[in-house]
């Protein structure tokens, strides 16, 4: 059991989902970073100087001027600022990795057009593989123009 857990961890699937989790990891904290410290500061300023991180409803009865405030009292409060902070967050990160796997498709699509060009035709009269080149079928013997269209049958 152990050889084959050696097996499964050594095998390049495994290796490059870790390198991905690490990265994905760091870029996420990168995505939080320019969502909370650039883009919902700007859009607030947009909106009236609006701070999203410090909208909340207080369910508690008692009047919080901060989410710091209620918390440290343990009031029960929704905060959906910070929410909205997360989703904004949400969407730039799906964007991102939309691009960036739209990108690798774009690579990986010009790999598979690459066709070794054919080495055979049909013979239109028995339905048997022959050489492209070929002017005779050698299975029922009828005469081939270049194109392979049959032009006499023996």
């Amino acid at each position: 059991m152990l050889k084959e857990f050696k097996e499964f961890a050594l095998k390049g699937n495994v290796m490059d989902l870790a390198v991905g989790v690490v990265i994905g990891g760091a870029f996420g904290k990168i995505v939080t970073s320019l969502v909370n410290d650039i883009i919902t500061p700007l859009i607030g300023l947009l909106l009236g100087k609006v701070d999203f991180s410090g909208l909340f409803i207080n369910l508690s009865g008692v009047p919080y001027t901060t989410i710091a405030e209620a918390k440290k009292a343990n009031a029960a409060t929704l905060n959906y600022g910070l929410f909205l902070n997360s989703v904004i967050d949400f969407v730039i990160i799906a964007f991102s990795i939309f691009i960036v796997i739209k990108q690798l498709n774009r690579f990986k699509r010009k790999q598979e057009v690459v066709k070794a060009p054919e080495t055979t035709k049909e013979c239109p009269h028995c339905i048997s593989a022959i050489p492209i080149k070929a002017t005779r079928c050698p299975n029922c013997t009828s005469m081939l123009d270049t194109k392979g269209t049959v032009l006499a049958h023996e």
